[in-house]
């Protein structure tokens, strides 16, 4: 391995301590600050600024690792396969895992621009599906592809709450999440 070839593989898991500090600190609270971010991840402030020297560098950084993980979890999700309502139980649990990145869109933070938040391109992934799913029978016909969108939101958002108020655990508050997504989306067929 050479020096130039490690240097970059320190580089990139510094960056990436960075960036999953940001998550979980600005996700529970956007209003820390950067020593707090640096603290988190373990290193100091010099190096936290080294890599993003603003704010703004670090929250534009943060959501574009946000919609990555949006897309990422579309793809495991293979909303291509099987009927609708099946494909759209798995990207109910693969966003579900995403809690920490997601918090930092419900929370109401300007941390990430809705440009950003635009581009992650979610209605480009979902609505294609439910409007297969009206077609197969496996969604109710009468729920809006954006119904559905806005109604799986709701129900991440109240899974997360759910585990956080109930101390319920993360397999329940999934089950929950599923079983309520799933049974209200379902067609009528």
């Amino acid at each position: 391995m050479t020096v130039d070839h490690a240097e970059s593989g320190t580089r990139a898991r510094t960056r990436r301590a960075i960036l999953e500090a940001a998550i979980t600190v600005w996700g529970r609270d956007p209003g820390a600050s950067l020593a707090d971010i640096a603290a988190a991840a373990q290193v100091g402030r010099t190096t936290l600024h080294r890599y993003f020297p603003e704010r703004s560098d670090l929250s534009v950084a943060l959501g574009l690792e946000v919609v990555a993980r949006i897309h990422a979890a579309a793809q495991r999700a293979r909303l291509a396969e099987d009927p609708a309502a099946e494909a759209l139980g798995r990207l109910c649990q693969e966003y579900f895992e995403l809690a920490d990145a997601l918090a930092i869109m419900f929370n109401g933070s300007q941390l990430v621009d809705d440009d950003t938040w635009a581009a992650a391109g979610c209605s480009a992934d979902l609505l294609p599906v439910v409007e297969r799913g009206h077609a197969d029978g496996s969604v109710d016909s009468e729920l809006t592809p954006v119904w559905v969108e806005n109604l799986l939101w709701a129900l991440l958002y109240a899974s997360w709450a759910h585990m956080g108020t109930s101390g319920s655990s993360k397999p329940e508050a999934m089950r929950l999440l599923t079983r309520s997504f799933q049974g209200a989306i379902r067609g009528r067929a």
